[in-house]
């Protein structure tokens, strides 16, 4: 007999071990069976599961469970990332607590490499550990990691060739630095913040102290009436110690107030260097003055603005972020930090009377991801990649249909971010990671090969003697081996039986943020060297926000630990929450309530196993669904028809919440509510023909359900695929292997689920009625059918012991007219009527439904003042408006409730 309740903590890790000893997640091996293979996006060896991994994997592992249970060999081919930059901080930051001295530099790159390994070795890859814990049944024997040998070997191959088509290439360009990492950083390193900062105005003095009319007031018709003669241009800046890198002053070809001195010069305060002043589309004048200074080397659109006009360009920082010892640099800020540079800048412009005035104003900071330091735009050498030219095929690849998108609006994002894709800058200023196979010669002669042995023969065939060589000591950007990801971990370059059977993959599973730096180059390097999309399908996931609509964060402290959710309430329930929360555009509110929720669901199922193991519902294997004559029985068989039906037809288009909503509609309010409660009679009357089939037919439901549920909750159904076995045929294997349940149309009774249709309508409508009026949940009421038809009213004999009781009725019958005080609704060509006289004060419920009426409108009209208000709308965080919206349609539909009640009260 089954236990009172599941243990998810007991069984959880008993039944994927055994699952894993079983060989369960490994590929079938026949190998003329239908493949479903898909890559996890390698979560960093340094991470833990956070909520969206979780999220990510739920929905990956529903798949592959679906997949294999339709009798495919399902490869889901889990691993690592390296993580650069975060392995190395992690490290360093071990090294800098162990109270040694040592550092990355003291220690040298051989020896702090043999660190971060052994670190690796011990310490990486708890998620692994954490994944298993939430079910994924990922083939563990196949787990890769970004710096196997064979995946770097891959990664050396595709930068080798790469650069021998000219697809990889140095150049000096503007990147995102960080000066405590001392490196350039991937823009999903650059976090933006809103701070409060300043907006200092300063005078650029005209050459030989030029003067020229200013426009200072202006007619209705925006033509100037009033000139000021000035001697300077005025700029603006949010960094005034960039300024001793200003290569330029540039306003809008269009602005009248400088025409007259475009072209001409203007002196750099401080750096005493004239500058010229240009013409360019890029300054708005509406924006401060309209001029902007221009310094190339340090800001990303002023870059742009110099490249255009091959104006100077001068670096003012070291890699740690100080003031350069530079001839272009005043000397008196040498060797200054840039914050410090910044002090000073803006005393000696104020000392020199150019400081116009300083505004305080909310600035956006972008801030390094991990060392939450200001980043600065750096212009650098670094070793780019060629994107616009490997993303054309990458682009055909969508646009011809071998790729796609769902939600299908995801398209458009990737065309607009793939036609205005940029060079890459692939290159780490890191020791960890993939160390750039470029070795240079004692003239800087570059050398790329595979292998040192190889850039040594180039370089003998080249000079016609032995050179030394020294290797780049730069590093990969991570994003380029996993970029490789899909067909890396499956052997290419070699041309593996798995390349062959697996690849290009099914499906890949990702969050809406990563499309860019991840899907992005995995399309293109997909493309460019196995000729083929790496996957054909795309599914785009939201993220999760907490039960407020709030993105998560440390500092607001509303964290959500998956592991923490797992160990209150099981895996099951936290994958159930997620897949049946993932609708396609819209955020995952996630709250501890809504997975004890759905806990009970799974104990609601586990209390189903339980009501069929006492009512000695045993699985018979000869049952014939299509055989089974009762009413009840044909109309269970039709429903769950239909659902396997919807729940496979959802899941094969990745519409993981209207699965599982399905397979929840049917297991709770179908079979568990009303089929099991509607046959309690059948089970404990006198006909043992109808006693034996409505057992038989319990058994092979509940087997089903089972199966339809495994994808979403596998724990508690794997543990009942064993034990409901107890008393009937022994289980020939586990459930993850058994086939998805495959029933014919024919089983749809059509005249069976019109007439329990009925007696569910019912039900469901006086459950309503008495809920609506506040009928008292332990009152009987009676129930009268007027205008019945007679085979209605022949319905309501047949059923009316199980709706009397299902509807907590005194009695229900046919009548001819209702009496006063009744409130009624209407059910095909009768109405119900429930009078309410005697059960119920019907002033005092009209006086609470006109209070309650009366407090959802104040509320309403609170929440619209606020949407109302244009200042709100502009300045409100968009999850504040979201949240207020919804208010508003939850006191909406409540009024509409109380009002629809009230005018039934009469």
């Amino acid at each position: 007999m089954l236990e009172s309740h599941f243990s998810a903590q007991a069984a959880e890790p008993r039944l994927y071990a055994a699952w894993e000893q079983s060989g369960a997640f490994k590929p079938k091996a026949d190998p003329d069976s239908e493949t479903f293979s898909i890559v996890i996006p390698p979560p960093n060896v340094t991470g833990s599961l956070h909520i969206g991994h979780a999220l990510n994997c739920t929905l990956q592992d529903i798949l592959c469970r679906f997949e294999r249970m339709r009798g495919k060999s399902v490869l889901w081919q889990p691993g690592l990332d390296h993580a650069g930059i975060a392995t190395q901080m992690v490290v360093e930051r071990q090294m800098a607590q162990s109270g040694t001295n040592e550092n990355r530099r003291t220690l040298g790159r051989e020896k702090f490499l043999e660190r971060v390994w052994s670190w690796k070795s011990e310490s990486g890859g708890t998620i692994t550990t954490q994944l298993k814990r939430l079910g994924a049944s990922c083939d563990w024997s196949r787990e890769r990691f970004t710096m196997d040998d064979g995946l770097s070997a891959a990664v050396r191959k595709v930068f080798v060739q790469l650069h021998k088509e000219g697809l990889i290439y140095r150049d000096k360009r503007l990147v995102n630095w960080d000066p405590h990492f001392e490196t350039a950083v991937s823009d999903l390193e650059v976090i933006n913040e809103e701070r409060a900062g300043h907006f200092w105005h300063f005078k650029y003095p005209l050459e030989n102290g030029e003067t020229y009319e200013f426009p200072i007031a202006f007619d209705e018709d925006g033509e100037p009436t009033e000139f000021e003669t000035r001697d300077y241009i005025s700029i603006a800046t949010t960094r005034p110690e960039t300024m001793l890198g200003d290569g330029a002053v540039a306003v809008h070809p269009n602005d009248k107030r400088y025409a007259a001195i475009v072209g001409k010069r203007c002196l750099l305060p401080l750096a005493d260097r004239l500058i010229p002043i240009i013409a360019d589309e890029y300054p708005d004048p509406d924006f401060g003055s309209g001029a902007v200074k221009i310094t190339g080397a340090h800001d990303f659109n002023d870059y742009k603005v110099a490249r255009r006009h091959n104006i100077e360009m001068f670096v003012l920082l070291d890699t740690k972020g100080r003031m350069l010892d530079a001839d272009y640099i005043p000397e008196a800020y040498r060797g200054l930090d840039r914050f410090d540079a910044r002090k000073q800048v803006v005393a000696d412009i104020d000392a020199r009377g150019l400081m116009l005035k300083v505004e305080d104003k909310l600035i956006t900071q972008p801030l390094g991801e991990r060392s939450d330091v200001v980043i600065e735009p750096m212009l650098t050498d670094q070793w780019y990649v060629d994107a616009a030219k490997l993303a054309v095929n990458a682009l055909k690849a969508v646009e011809s249909g071998e790729t796609k998108f769902v939600p299908e609006s995801w398209t458009a994002t990737y065309y607009q971010w793939m036609r205005n894709i940029e060079p890459w800058c692939v290159s780490r200023q890191l020791w960890w990671g993939h160390r750039i196979p470029a070795w240079y010669d004692e003239e800087g002669q570059i050398f790329v090969e595979e292998t040192e042995a190889e850039a040594l023969a180039a370089a003998k065939a080249k000079h016609g003697r032995d050179v030394t060589l020294v290797q780049d000591e730069d590093v990969l950007d991570t994003w380029f081996s996993s970029g490789l990801w899909p067909f890396s971990t499956l052997g290419w370059p070699d041309a593996t039986p798995e390349m062959a059977r697996f690849y290009p993959t099914s499906t890949l599973v990702t969050m809406f943020d990563i499309i860019f730096f991840w899907v992005a180059r995995m399309m293109m390097f997909g493309c460019h060297f196995t000729g083929k999309a790496p996957f054909s399908t795309v599914v785009i996931h939201s993220r999760v926000v907490d039960e407020h609509g709030k993105k998560m964060s440390k500092s607001k402290g509303n964290i959500i630990d998956p592991t923490v959710l797992i160990d209150t309430y099981g895996a099951d329930a936290l994958r159930f929450t997620l897949a049946i929360a993932a609708g396609p555009g819209r955020d995952i509110r996630m709250s501890d309530k809504r997975v004890e929720g759905y806990r009970n669901f799974g104990t609601k199922l586990w209390n189903a196993a339980r009501f069929a193991q006492m009512n000695e519902c045993t699985l018979w294997e000869a049952f014939d669904p299509s055989t089974v004559k009762h009413t009840l029985n044909r109309w269970i068989v039709s429903e769950l028809t239909k659902t396997a039906t919807g729940v496979e037809a959802a899941l094969s288009t990745h519409r993981f919440d209207e699965a599982a909503q399905t397979s929840y509609a049917f297991v709770w309010g179908v079979f568990c509510d009303l089929y099991l409660e509607l046959v309690k009679p059948l089970l404990n009357g006198e006909d043992e023909e109808a006693k034996a089939e409505t057992r038989r037919t319990v058994a092979w439901v509940l087997d089903q359900i089972l199966k339809i549920l495994h994808p979403f909750m596998p724990f508690v159904t794997e543990e009942l695929w064993d034990k409901t076995a107890e008393f009937g045929p022994k289980r020939t294997s586990f459930l993850i292997n058994e086939s998805w349940p495959k029933l014919d149309s024919s089983l749809i009774d059509e005249a069976a689920a019109a007439e329990v249709g009925w007696v569910v309508d019912l039900v469901t409508g006086l459950r309503s009625l008495r809920s609506e009026t506040n009928v008292p949940a332990g009152a009987k009421i009676p129930a009268l059918l007027i205008g019945a038809s007679k085979e209605t009213a022949q319905r309501l004999e047949r059923y009316q012991a199980e709706i009397d009781r299902l509807a907590r009725l005194e009695y229900s019958v046919v009548a001819e007219a209702a009496p006063a005080g009744s409130v009624t609704f209407v059910l095909g060509e009768a109405i119900v009527a429930i009078p309410l006289a005697g059960v119920m004060d019907i002033g005092a419920e009209k006086a609470r439904l006109t209070k309650e009426i009366a407090r959802c409108t104040k509320e309403i009209e609170t929440v619209s003042r606020k949407l109302d208000n244009p200042g709100f709308v502009a300045k409100a965080p968009a999850e504040v408006i979201d949240e207020q919206r919804e208010r508003r349609a939850t006191y909406e539909a409540e009024k509409q409730k109380y009002e629809a009640a009230l005018t039934r009260l009469g």
